[in-house]
């Protein structure tokens, strides 16, 4: 493969997983794969200078800043780690420790490595006053009403000796049993499960219901302390001063003085993690002499003096049951492995995706084989391959089906891709149960109460045939559903009533009209202004609305082509949803002064919220952008603007306008957007 586009193929793959880890929550491959397909592409972009993009995964690290949360600068930026998969690959890191320093035997801190979500406590006057998450490296989500609800986490020190001001770096994480009881819980009430711990804190800690957050039960561990002047030598000195302010403080930190030393730690780990109460998915080396850290000082992502350390994947082999095959929302057709369950990983794995024909076909799958799979980082199991020697002589092998396992039509192969499909989108049962429970997700509807077990029972019991009839459900109607009572069953109802206010962008991407994401959503429901002129629009029309091109268009065209769909938009009208912008949604154009120009806003202002001076932009005639590139016109600065972003703009010669510039600019009232 042409090396140039292999470097187009990696960042797009890359920038999805992204998104699947951070912002959705549902990783679709191990960590170590990740990071396999990081090193290819910054070995590329090495070799192409040419071919620099800011935009790369390789300039930044990725973010899980959500929504609906006040964003704070980090005092210190919060670097990632670099990572090693292999005694020897640690071992090469403590000898170039040791000759960076100087030092024979450079005395090392190991750490367990905690698989949650990171955070950022800052204490003043002994109190804890903000808690921020990792989120960019430079910025996060402050979190602290959610953060004051985890009950290791001291409000107010004990102890004595504290710094008056602190930073205090942990991870947040759910423990085993709390895990498995959310879980267990979930899949009570028909929601979708957490695939792990990790996604399980990181979420619980994005909620806006600190009750909630209460009652899931989250844990936290700390790990390194920053301020100015601290009082301490050592790195393990600190955390001991740390751990009697009355923070946990793994047991499991220990101080190492040679190769020998850290060898044995890894390998005492590595079976010793099992037992623990908490998901980990390695270790942490790092200098223990704070004078040390300073001196080696950081790489561009990362720190000189420490490292990460990450545990192989569990592996265990397991004999095939049988493979069936699951239709989605969209058609698609994916083959799952059902297994004689198995422990990975502190979780029973039943199933694992074979994700499709090609995959499927290349494992070579025959009935009865015995599959190994894996668990690595503890996310989703994937399958890696077959005990071809245990496999039973004259075994058939594993055919993918030529029609749909649930309403029997012929599938069809997608061009230019692995997938096959179900043709009968608007016939097809578990495409209906998809579109039914997509309907009423949080981004799109926000009906709560409605997951994908009583999406299916109120399918089958005629109830809800089409997203539409949820409008005319009933109380009485929902109390025929096992798991329903008159309270919860009225509460689904009147969060029905409720979705009525949802805005016109969101009840576009509700509609499952296919290849039309939240985000293109946005964009159709701001260029058309309303469902009757976006059902009547061309395919010219449609692909002048930015990110959406000819496969979009033609989706859009054929969606509204269909009658059952546009029954159901007669539907939802009758029923009172939005189908259209408010009158005052873009409509004020405000000027044309920032006509052309792209901008990038970082920073905490005074005079208007983030999302208000991206509204302004707009109004304006501009474009929001969320990094700086040549393309940059320039960055509306705030006060505490992240300092890697500062240096970008500088060496790319971007201006840096202040916020009074800005509002001068465009000759804005400080008071209203």
């Amino acid at each position: 493969m042409d090396e140039l586009k292999e470097i187009e193929r990696l960042r797009n793959e890359l920038h999805l997983h992204n998104r699947h880890y951070y912002v959705e929550n549902e990783p679709r491959i191990s960590d170590r794969e990740f990071d396999i397909l990081m090193r290819r592409l910054e070995e590329l972009e090495g070799r192409h200078p040419e071919a620099f993009d800011p935009n790369s995964p390789t300039q930044r690290p990725g973010s899980d800043i959500a929504k609906g949360f006040t964003q704070a600068a980090h005092v210190y930026p919060m670097l990632s780690l670099a990572n090693t998969y292999s005694i020897e690959e640690v071992d090469a890191w403590v000898r170039g420790v040791d000759k960076l320093t100087g030092t024979a035997d450079t005395t090392l801190c190991g750490e367990l490595k905690f698989d949650g979500t990171g955070i950022s406590l800052i204490y003043e006057h002994g109190r804890l006053v903000r808690a921020v998450t990792r989120g960019d490296g430079e910025k996060g989500d402050e979190v602290t009403d959610n953060v004051r609800t985890i009950r290791s986490i001291p409000l107010v020190l004990q102890g004595e000796g504290w710094p008056e001001f602190f930073e205090l770096r942990g991870e947040i994480v759910l423990p085993w049993e709390a895990f498995n009881r959310l879980n267990a819980q979930r899949e009570e009430a028909g929601e979708s499960l957490f695939a792990n711990p990790r996604n399980a804190a990181a979420g619980t800690l994005k909620l806006q219901n600190s009750a909630e957050v209460a009652r899931r039960g989250l844990d936290a561990y700390f790990y390194y302390l920053l301020g100015e002047d601290l009082p301490y030598a050592t790195h393990f000195e600190a955390m001991q001063a740390v751990r009697s302010w009355g923070f946990k403080v793994s047991d499991a930190m220990t101080l190492l003085h040679d190769i020998p030393e850290v060898d044995a730690y890894i390998r005492r780990w590595d079976e010793a993690r099992h037992a623990l109460p908490v998901a980990t998915d390695g270790l942490v080396f790092k200098v223990n002499n704070l004078a040390q850290q300073q001196e080696l000082g950081l790489r561009a992502k990362s720190p000189r003096w420490a490292v990460a350390y990450k545990f192989a994947a569990e592996r265990a082999l397991t004999p095939l049951r049988f493979v069936s095959f699951d239709v989605g929302r969209m058609g698609i057709i994916t083959p799952v492995a059902n297994l004689e369950p198995v422990l990975l990983s502190g979780t029973i794995v039943k199933r694992a995706s074979l994700h499709n024909e090609d995959i499927m076909n290349a494992l070579d799958i025959h009935e009865g084989d015995a599959l190994y799979v894996e668990k690595g980082g503890e996310i989703i199991p994937k399958i890696t391959g077959v005990d071809e020697a245990a496999r039973v002589p004259g075994a058939a092998k594993v055919r993918f089906v030529s029609h749909c396992p649930a309403c029997g039509t012929r599938l069809e192969r997608v061009d230019g891709e692995a997938a096959w499909i179900c043709p009968n989108k608007w016939g097809c049962p578990p495409q209906i149960v998809g579109r039914i429970e997509h309907f009423v997700g949080r981004r799109m509807m926000n009906i709560d109460g409605i997951g994908e077990e009583t999406a299916r029972a109120l399918y089958e019991a005629g109830f809800v045939r089409n997203f539409a009839d949820l409008y005319s459900l009933t109380a009485d109607q929902l109390m025929t559903i096992e798991g329903f009572a008159e309270k919860s069953a009225e509460r689904v109802v009147e969060g029905i009533r409720k979705s009525t206010e949802v805005p016109f962008e969101r009840v576009v991407y509700a509609l499952s009209i296919p290849f039309v994401g939240e985000t293109t959503a946005k964009k159709i429901a701001k260029s058309c202004g309303s469902i009757d002129r976006l059902m009547t629009m061309s395919q010219a029309e449609l692909e002048a609305i930015e990110d959406v091109g000819p496969r979009i268009a033609e989706s859009i065209l054929e969606y509204f082509a269909t009658p059952v769909n546009v029954e159901s938009i007669e539907r939802l009208r009758a029923a009172g949803v939005q189908l259209e912008m408010p009158e005052d949604e873009g409509a004020g154009a405000l000027s044309d002064t920032l006509a052309g120009k792209t901008v990038v806003i970082s920073g905490v202002f005074q005079h208007h919220s983030r999302d208000e001076y991206k509204e302004l932009i707009e109004k304006h005639g501009g474009k929001n952008a969320g990094s700086i590139s040549k393309k940059t016109s320039f960055v509306l600065a705030g006060e505490n603007m992240g300092p890697a972003k500062l240096e970008k703009a500088q060496a790319l010669g971007v201006p840096v306008i202040s916020e009074d510039e800005f509002l001068k600019m465009t000759q804005t009232d400080n008071q209203d957007a």
